[in-house]
This record gives C-alpha cells, structure tokens and sequence, in this order.
C-alpha cells in the first residue's frame, strides 16, 4: 500500500467528522478551540499513521524487496513520462504526491493545472558502509534514515531535525542541522542524485558525472528532472550527545560566544543558539561520545520529557550545565513540539499531565493538520503566523537579529550556523570563499504591533537580499520574479533548463515557490 493511499484512507474518516460537525454547527470548535480536535482525533490518526510506517519500512528491509521494487517504480515514472511527451507537452508535469503531505503551510495550486506523475518512493536502498555511503529513495525521511543507521553505528552528517522531513525535501529545497557549520548544508553531503529528465531518460549525476547538473539540482524544486535516488555521505555514530547549555543575558554576549563556538577549529560537532527574547538566549555546544556520567543522562525524546525548547530555557535560571542526550533524542529535540509551534495549537502540551496522559501521540501529524485546517484557519494564519528561515552570513548576525526584532517580535529564534561552500549553483558566497552563514528560523506569532504579513514579510526578505543572503522556499516569499532572482543566481539553472529541454516538461523554481502559485 502506498503512502498516498494510507493518507487517503486516513482523511476519509477525517472528512467524515468534519461534515458531522458543520452540520452540528460546531465549526466554532474547529477554529477557536482546535485543540479539541487536534487531541480526539488527530493525534490517534498520527499515532496509527506512525505505527503502520514503522511495521511497514521493517518488513521491506527484512524481506529486502526495495531494491528490485525500486527498479520497477523507476521504469513506471519514465512510462509516464513518455506518454506525456508523445501526448504533446501540453502542460508541465509536477509529482501527484498532494501538497497537504509537504511541511510548506501552503498547498500548492500549481498542482491543479499540471501533469501529475505518480512517484511512489518510501525506501531505504542500500547501506554501503566499505565506501560510506547509503542510497535511499527521496521519500525517505530523517526518522527512518536514524532508525535504520544508528543501530548500525552510522549517522549522515548532516541529519534535519524534525523527523517527517524528506531526502528529496532537502535535496531539491534544503537541509540544515547542527553540524551544518562543519559540513555545510544538507546537499552538500550527498555524493550522486539519480533522475528522470524530461524526455523520460534515467541520469546519474555527481561531482566528476553530470557534474553541471549536479550542482544545479539542489534548491531546484523538481524543476530540472524528477528525482528517484539519493547517494548520501554517512559517518561513524557514538551512542550519546554530550551537551553543553551556555546561557547569556546581553545579545552581544549571544553573539560572542555563538560566533566563538561556531569558528572553533576543533571539537563542537554541533552549534545552536535559541533567543528567547532580544537580550536572552542559551547558546549549545555538543559532542558525540560513547561515554557519559549515568546521573547526567537525559533521554529528552521520551514522551514524558519538558519539550525541548522549555527545557533549554530554563537554563537561563539555572545557569550553565551538562548533560548527555542519547544521539536518536537529539537528531529529534525538536520534533515532538515541531520546534515550538504545537503550543500554539495546544497550548497546555508541555504540561506534565499531559505529556503523561497524550504526549505518546505527539506530535499530530503535519499532513493531517493541513488536510483539515480548513479556509478560515488557513486565512487566520495567513494573516497572523509566520514560518520562515532565512540564511544571513554570520558576520551580518547583529543587524538580523535587530532586523527579526523590529519587524517580528517573535521568540524563541533558532539560530542554527552553516558554511556555504563557494560552488556553482543557486545558492552560493557572494566571493570565491567559502563563507560562514546562519539560519534565523522565526515560527509563530509575532508580537510587533503594526504586524502586516505581506509588507513585513518584503521588507525582511529585502534585507536578506541586502547582505546576500537567502531564503528557504519551503516558507511564503513575496518577492517579485525580478528579486527573486536578485536573491538566486539562476546562470547555471538557466543554462541547463535550456539544455535539457526543461521549458515545457517543467515550470521554473519561482513559479511553484511564490505567493501567487500556493493556495
């Protein structure tokens, strides 16, 4: 059974409820008091959803029927793909996988006058430890690559930290974790993509193969082929995460020790800060190790724990610490609170009596509360909400931070570093050095008043543009065509868009990204 089915059948009893309650006339509760909902219903479908896909990717590795299975879902998307080119190029293709199933708030409306083709690519490939390397289908996502690699002992280098997120997520949009300020971003770990082009042909690219098209396929949103393969990097693994919480009452002193700990040349094989508020933040430093202090072991993952976020802060009272995180926990911190946006939507979650009665359900699935937002929520969190991460260099840190404040108000920030290698492609240093960035990732409400989502929006998407920097287009963009690419550089995307015949088979990055092409 295919994922797209499972959601299927998971909507309709969804659907059902949701008409059984317009005809009651509750719709009230939907949309004042969605936790209601989220609670009775959505977190026992997440739970069940969690539990078929587990049964489900075990089965398929101990019967190790991905391989030949893979080949066969290959031929079938290059099938569609040419009976759509002898049909005559009517219109663009795009991937049937429905919008409600990305972790954009938006679905995207481009899908409804596109050709779709159905790729259905959920597996873990082949894990290759003699050349490092584990191949993987581009649904695969973050919690199966930890759940298959850890017990092995291996890790990628780069792992994003909610668990539902996609290979083919952080290939052809973008991928940031901890360990980004040594390894850089995501795509920058994977060794080779495999693709179906747009007249139906399999291709392999990688650094010395295809090597154009390599470089050109991240940040590229299925615009240049439809991915069906991923090489990624992988590492040796040690079973816990020493981490180290430093609190600071200043923003120079976040910016001091978050600069200082990022530029180490040694140790800090992860780097974060979060800021709670303009002059408080908790900068972390951690370490893989396979030792740790019994009494200072923290599985943070487990479902009774403060989330996260919570626990982080209070570190700010407490002052400095140490603890030990097993190394699943931590790749997933942020996962079962989705970073701090569930207590919007519960907004009693992190209580102990909940996190022991419900928080073994956490979190609701983001599939399924897009699926049933319905337009009045989708139109209230269009007005109020914010989800954005924007990439600024790191010496441009402080007018950010000033920028986020002044036209958001919104806490807690992540502050996640990342060097961006000087390579061809959309995104890369304004120089011909590699350079140090950092991710400013804003999600919530903000707090400034005379908050207008379409004007502060520009007017922080130009500053970005200002110090060359970048925005992650999984969030809303409201930058003209013309800023956009301002922002990036489309040389290498254009001339391989021309080269490989992409003008009719697929549309351009800004129109599956912008405001006008998401509902």
């Amino acid at each position: 059974m295919s994922y797209q089915l499972w959601a299927t059948l998971c909507a309709v009893p969804v659907v059902s409820i949701l008409l059984w309650i317009r005809v009651k006339g509750l719709e009230y509760t939907i949309i004042h008091q969605r936790w209601i909902f989220v609670c009775l219903f959505l977190l026992p479908l997440s739970l069940v959803y969690d539990v078929f896909s587990f049964v489900r990717n075990w089965i398929v590795f101990q019967m190790n029927t991905a391989p030949q299975k893979h080949d066969e879902r290959v031929r079938d998307i290059q099938r569609q793909v040419r009976e759509w080119k002898a049909d005559g190029e009517k219109r663009p293709m795009c991937t049937a996988r429905p919008g409600y199933q990305t972790v954009s708030l938006r679905i995207g409306k481009y899908k409804k006058t596109h050709h779709k083709i159905n790729i259905n690519l959920v597996d873990i490939l082949e894990v290759d430890t003699d050349r490092r390397v584990v191949r993987v289908e581009p649904l695969v996502n973050m919690g199966q690559v930890t759940a298959m690699l850890n017990p092995l002992g291996w890790t990628l280098p780069v792992l994003p930290e909610l668990d539902m997120l996609t290979v083919g997520g952080m290939i052809m949009g973008v991928g940031i974790e901890t360990s980004s300020h040594k390894f850089g971003l995501f795509q920058h770990n994977c060794v080779a993509y495999e693709l179906v082009m747009a007249d139906g042909s399999l291709v392999r690219c990688s650094e010395n193969e295809n090597s154009d098209l390599f470089y050109a396929v991240p940040w590229s949103y299925g615009t240049l082929g439809l991915l069906v393969a991923a090489e990624l990097r992988i590492v040796p693994a040690k079973k816990y995460v020493k981490i180290e919480y430093r609190p600071a009452h200043s923003m120079s002193e976040v910016i001091k020790a978050f600069s200082e700990e990022t530029m180490k040349k040694s140790n800090n094989e992860f780097v974060e800060a979060l800021m709670y508020s303009k002059e408080a933040g908790v900068v972390m430093t951690a370490n893989m190790t396979d030792d740790a202090e019994e009494s200072k072991v923290n599985c943070i993952g487990h479902f009774w724990k403060p989330w996260f976020f919570k626990h982080v802060q209070a570190y700010l009272k407490s002052g400095p610490g140490i603890e030990y995180i097993p190394l699943r926990h931590y790749y997933h911190r942020h996962t079962r609170s989705i970073f701090w946006e569930l207590q919007d939507i519960v907004p009693f979650g992190n209580n102990p009596l909940f996190r022991y009665l419900c928080g073994w359900m956490v979190p609701p699935k983001v599939s399924l509360l897009k699926l049933t937002q319905g337009e009045t929520i989708r139109r209230m969190y269009e007005r109020n909400h914010v989800v954005q991460d924007m990439l600024v260099p790191l010496r441009k840190l402080r007018e950010s931070l000033d920028c986020f404040d002044k036209e958001l108000n919104l806490y807690p920030l992540w502050l996640c570093p990342f060097l961006l290698p000087s390579q061809p492609g959309l995104v890369h240093p304004e120089g011909n050095e590699d350079e140090m960035y950092v991710d400013l990732g804003a999600y919530g409400t903000p707090k400034r008043k005379g908050f207008h989502f379409v004007e502060t929006t520009r007017r922080v998407e130009e500053f970005v543009r200002s110090v060359h920097g970048f925005q992650m287009l999984y969030a809303d963009t409201h930058m003209t065509r013309e800023e956009f690419r301002q922002m990036f550089d489309h040389t290498l995307y254009d001339k391989l868009r021309h080269r490989l015949g992409c003008e009719k088979a697929f549309p351009e990055i800004y129109d599956k990204i912008s405001k006008a092409a998401r509902i």
